[in-house]
């Protein structure tokens, strides 16, 4: 059989085509595993849309706002980390990082998110109030992003949750400056405008909000969804549903 030079030529410009796409691939690769190396990218990202990626900031966000929080209030409120023996605020943080695989705590009644909450504001409650802050928060949270640590394609987010949980962020930072108990001090201390002013609380409130805010607006432009904006008094407000 013989081969013309035109068919020689067209075999070598497919060899070329060939090698070229094999080396296309392998680069493609190789950019694919330095990239999962990396601390910037992973693999399951790939199942990600952009809007997820951001969810899944301010889920991060959030929760590492409610850590400082915490933090915040035990060291304004030392009397509260010493009514459970043998605790640390770093041991408080792990128990609430461990959400939602331990949200039954027996010193909270089984209680978590809204119903924690109401306990750190009950004027009868004996326990760690920040503690019931703190997973009260953490377990809202957990609901508001419905039930997930991170957002993939085929999740949907509710922005009326999110919408309904900075509202109770809202609500939560009015109660820590005036619910007070019987003797007319207040539950938990939280800034302070004496001697020296510090509004630190006010700050980061103010950032949580706002992270829960703006997280619900992208979901509402994404899935072209209304959110319901209640408007209320803030001091006779009950906590929104967000579960």
């Amino acid at each position: 059989m013989q081969i013309n030079n035109k068919t020689k030529t067209g075999l070598f410009s497919l060899s070329k085509r060939s090698v070229g796409f094999r080396l296309l691939f392998v680069s493609v690769c190789l950019m694919l595993f330095s990239a999962c190396s990396s601390n910037s990218y992973q693999i399951k990202n790939v199942a990600k849309s952009d809007t997820d990626l951001v969810s899944d900031m301010h889920i991060r966000r959030i929760n590492d706002q409610i850590d400082e929080l915490v933090v915040k209030l035990y060291k304004r409120n030392p009397r509260e980390l010493a009514k459970t023996p043998g605790q640390t605020v770093g041991m408080r943080l792990q128990q609430m990082a461990n959400l939602p695989v331990a949200l039954n705590y027996s010193e909270l009644g089984g209680k978590g998110s809204i119903e924690a909450m109401l306990l750190a504001f009950d004027e009868g409650y004996r326990g760690d109030r920040v503690f019931a802050l703190g997973v009260g928060l953490r377990g809202m949270m957990f609901k508001g992003y419905g039930e997930k640590p991170e957002v993939f394609l085929l999740d949907s987010l509710d922005p009326q949750k999110l919408y309904n949980s900075a509202r109770n962020i809202e609500i939560v930072a009015w109660r820590l400056a005036h619910k007070r108990d019987a003797s007319g001090h207040l539950l938990l201390l939280t800034n302070s405008t004496s001697g020296t002013i510090n509004l630190s609380f006010e700050r980061l409130f103010g950032k949580m909000i706002a992270n829960q805010d703006m997280i619900s607006e992208i979901i509402v432009g994404r899935a072209n969804r209304t959110i319901n904006k209640i408007f209320h008094s803030i001091a006779q407000a009950m906590f929104l549903p967000v579960g």
